[in-house]
């Protein structure tokens, strides 16, 4: 099963990263500038991941394929790590679809 990690970037903001059930990284969030609003960006890719036509398929200048995951509204939620072709990033929308929706969520913003 994928998890959701939530985690602080040195500027402060908040972000989560979607891992696979093998530990890789399928979809970064923004930074966002409190824990509950990254927590409802985490809730956002549980729904939306289930739509297909939520996926923009893209090409970056250098030619290697990503996604990002958009919300209803048309916002960005996450978007992936870059792929060497279109087949192993339809791969990772694969891997988004079925992991998001059952992920568990682990906060590394706590502190002990």
């Amino acid at each position: 099963m994928g998890k959701f990690v939530i985690s602080k970037r040195k500027n402060g903001e908040f972000q989560f990263n979607l891992l696979a059930t093998n530990g890789q990284v399928i979809l970064t969030s923004e930074g966002y500038t409190t824990k509950a609003a990254c927590l409802n960006g985490v809730e956002s890719v549980k729904k939306n991941a289930q739509e297909d036509s939520r996926f923009e398929r893209k090409e970056a200048s250098n030619g290697q394929s990503y996604f990002v995951l958009k919300a209803t509204n048309g916002q960005v939620i996450g978007q992936s790590q870059m792929y060497a072709s279109e087949a192993t990033r339809d791969n990772g929308i694969e891997s988004v679809k079925k992991n998001a929706p059952d992920a568990e969520i682990v906060d590394e913003t706590v502190e002990a």
